[in-house]
């Protein structure tokens, strides 16, 4: 069993930076990929970015070159660094986990976070 917190969201302007957290319970931490997604409302949950145990990355076409997903397994924790945000960076921000070797788009994840809510105003 992992349990998946996650912590630092809040409300920024347009341009700033914030950095998400996500602490992880477990041993196999380093094992999982982990994965962030994130829920605007009224809008379908997206996928955000990927770290593979691998540390091979992936990101969606809207946060390449902004966003920065890493992970620390000695601390069991992933983070996503959100950079130049924007107001449609908008949304409930959550981490995952899945017992995947590599990252693919219908990968079924094994635990959740709560979320987190980032809000960017213009």
């Amino acid at each position: 069993q992992v349990q998946l917190v996650e912590s630092g969201g809040g409300l920024v302007q347009a341009g700033d930076s914030l950095r998400l957290s996500c602490a992880a319970s477990g041993r196999t931490f380093s094992r999982y990929l982990m994965s962030w997604f994130r829920q605007a409302p009224g809008k379908e949950r997206e996928f955000v970015a990927t770290i593979t145990r691998f540390a091979t990355l992936s990101y969606a076409d809207s946060v390449k070159g902004r966003f920065t997903i890493s992970r620390d397994n000695a601390k069991n924790t992933v983070y996503l660094q959100m950079n130049s945000l924007k107001p449609e960076d908008t949304a409930v921000y959550y981490c995952a986990a899945a017992q995947a070797a590599y990252h693919d788009p219908l990968i079924e994840y094994d635990y959740w976070g709560q979320g987190t809510q980032v809000t960017v105003s213009s």
